[in-house]
């Protein structure tokens, strides 16, 4: 398994510290864990003692851990308990200042949550996918032959962020020379301010958030005075639950479908070459028969998780797993451990190509806020595998990922790689 920049000796300690620290003071929400992938043996150790976990206190507040995959399930369904709703602080482990919450679909309880979700679901029809798929196989043709070869370059710049902010800007129909701002805008969104952050101050987080609502506010005057097309703004534009969004529900529901749509698929083609490498055998049986790219696309997801958790608010007290869960408390469902749960999962610490049935994983949620986009994100994986298989025997990743400092985005921010030439 790949570390990062820090020696081995380091890693191993920090991984050893799991075992010997009381699970009292486990906090497994520190994004440090995860910038550093030592966060395994946390949830190792929490699906085996003590599945249903509270941290008293963390960077992020008090906060309960739940770690096993069909614990995971039942929480997801239980709408009249556990909620989605931005109000009480929505989906993610992190807090934000009540001022400043956004309402998207995915931050909302049923009913209102289905007629937001209803209006940009046409977009992932099979029959809108098969049309896209055209233009991705184009745009991964065209990335793939202009990598330079016999050259170290960073796979996560020239490939999974140039080929997933090309998609977006084709979803939203959004102006192509400025594309790159909605990677920027997707990962403002998700940082978190400091010295380890895109960005030092919360302030200058929404300062960066206000430019995006400014930009596709002016998008969206275009839109509307326009016959309805078949990019998302449009759609939004013109749909009966969406049309009259008040400034924040129209900024939460775009920052949804731009990390949505950046960051799980972003970080899902990184981490395939990660593990590919990791794994030689496995990427030799994929290039010998490219048609286990069916089972290779979800087996990456699951194995990849690139979103580590989602987070909901107890709107009742609950007993849960011999647990007392009061009203107000917050509830981490650890995607990232349900995915790694033997009980659910054959051998989940191996990453297995073929693997027999390799949907089964929780990388893009369950139940009614499951992924919206998870059919377009498979789609291109496989595509973008489809063409390197065509052009390159081995691409040789030369050197240690650096990872997100995040415990929602679990994601590589760098991946050094070479091409034959």
């Amino acid at each position: 398994m790949h570390g990062t920049i820090e020696s081995a000796a380091k890693l191993d300690a920090l991984r050893a510290r799991a075992t010997s620290l009381p699970l009292e003071q486990f906090d497994p929400g520190d994004p440090e864990l995860f910038r550093t992938d030592t966060f395994w043996p946390y949830f190792d150790r929490l699906r085996r003692e003590d599945p249903v976990h509270y941290c008293k206190d963390s960077m992020f507040g008090p906060y309960w851990s739940v770690t096993r995959y069909n614990d995971i399930m039942e929480l997801e369904t239980n709408h009249s308990v556990f909620s989605s709703a931005s109000s009480l602080g929505g989906i993610t482990i992190r807090d934000i200042d009540p001022e400043l919450r956004r309402e998207s679909f995915i931050s909302m309880d049923p009913p209102r949550h289905a007629a937001q979700r209803k209006t940009v679901a046409p977009m992932f029809t099979p029959t809108h996918l098969d049309n896209l798929a055209l233009s991705i196989r184009k745009r991964s043709a065209e990335c793939l032959d202009n990598l330079p070869r016999g050259e170290v370059f960073d796979w996560v710049d020239r490939v999974s962020i140039e080929l997933t902010t090309q998609m977006l800007a084709v979803l939203f129909d959004f102006p192509w020379e400025d594309r790159r701002k909605l990677t920027r805008w997707s990962d403002i969104a998700t940082t978190i301010p400091g010295p380890d952050g895109l960005v030092a101050t919360e302030d200058e987080r929404q300062a960066e958030l206000t430019e995006c609502a400014g930009y596709f506010a002016r998008l969206w005057k275009e839109r509307i005075e326009q016959p309805p097309k078949s990019d998302l703004l449009s759609m939004m534009a013109h749909g009966a639950a969406t049309r009259d969004m008040d400034a924040k529900n129209f900024l939460g529901n775009l920052i949804l479908l731009i990390v949505g749509g950046n960051d799980t698929t972003r970080n899902t083609m990184s981490g395939s070459l990660d593990a590919l490498s990791q794994h030689p055998e496995q990427y030799r049986k994929l290039r010998e028969n490219p048609a286990l790219l069916d089972s290779f696309v979800p087996e990456v997801i699951r194995w990849q998780t690139p979103l580590a958790h989602m987070r909901r608010t107890a709107l009742a007290d609950f007993e849960f797993r011999g647990k007392q869960i009061k009203k107000g408390d917050k509830v981490v469902m650890w995607y990232v451990s349900g995915n790694r749960d033997a009980d659910a999962i054959e051998k989940p610490y191996e990453f297995i190509i073929d693997r027999a049935r390799p949907r089964t994983h929780l990388s893009f949620g369950f139940g009614i806020h499951r992924c919206v986009g998870l059919r377009l994100a498979e789609l291109q994986l496989k595509i973008i595998w489809e063409e390197i298989l065509k052009r390159f025997d081995h691409i040789e990743v030369v050197g240690e990922p650096k990872r997100v400092y995040s415990s929602f985005v679990k994601g590589l921010e760098t991946l050094p790689v070479k091409i034959a030439a």
